[in-house]
């Protein structure tokens, strides 16, 4: 699939979403961020919200969405890639235990042992592909799809905060503690999101991540 085959829907009235299906790709994440740091200040935008794949652009009360919905257009079709220097981070993880209490049905689903599960999780370097769902956290790119499982049917009604998660073809940490449906693997003590740091989020938009294993636990 092309970078450039993407669409753009109307959201309420001020708002347009352009977005590109398919798996997570970092090259298209770029043309994204490129696009946010473009559209930063334009005199007819509000507000923009970068997801995956994808971007919310919030329009001032006199802007015609039709006429601008074709300025984006264009927009995306010529913007360059950014290739942002993130941040190299590494997160200390304990997989298992009563933390991680889905490690084990998840190595079963697929047919691996514990250990295999951790070594493919560890292994690759993520790229935070945009912040969402809950302050600071980070959606992750880069999960070796042998581990991508789908959300749980039922979610759970509280998951601590510093939980390690996978949930569908996307890893992440828990930056708060909160009704979660993705699975638990593991959990690490970095804080991820506090409300009175500078910044409070931890990860931003194309900072990697490396996991690393402290124990395995039973």
């Amino acid at each position: 699939m092309s970078v450039f085959e993407h669409r753009i829907t109307h959201i309420g009235e001020r708002a347009l979403l352009l977005d590109v299906a398919g798996p997570m790709n970092v090259d298209v994440q770029k043309r994204i961020w490129a696009m946010a740091r473009h559209l930063a200040g334009h005199h007819e935008v509000v507000e923009t919200v970068p997801g995956v794949h994808s971007i919310l652009v919030v329009l001032a009360p006199d802007v015609a969405p039709e006429a601008f919905r074709e300025l984006l257009d264009a927009m995306w079709r010529q913007v360059e890639p950014l290739d942002t220097a993130g941040r190299l981070i590494e997160v200390p993880v304990s997989y298992g235990g009563e933390m991680g209490e889905d490690l084990a049905d998840l190595a079963a689903t697929h047919e691996l042992s514990v250990d295999e599960v951790v070594k493919r999780h560890t292994r690759p370097e993520y790229t935070v592909f945009a912040l969402g769902s809950q302050p600071g956290l980070g959606y992750l790119g880069g999960l070796d799809p042998s581990l991508a499982t789908p959300r749980r049917a039922v979610p759970r009604l509280s998951v601590v905060e510093g939980s390690i998660i996978i949930g569908g073809a996307q890893a992440g940490i828990l930056s708060c503690t909160s009704p979660c449906g993705w699975h638990i693997i593991g959990h690490t003590a970095l804080k991820v999101f506090d409300a009175h740091g500078k910044p409070p989020a931890l990860l931003a938009p194309g900072d990697r991540i490396r996991f690393r294993a402290v124990e395995v636990l039973p």
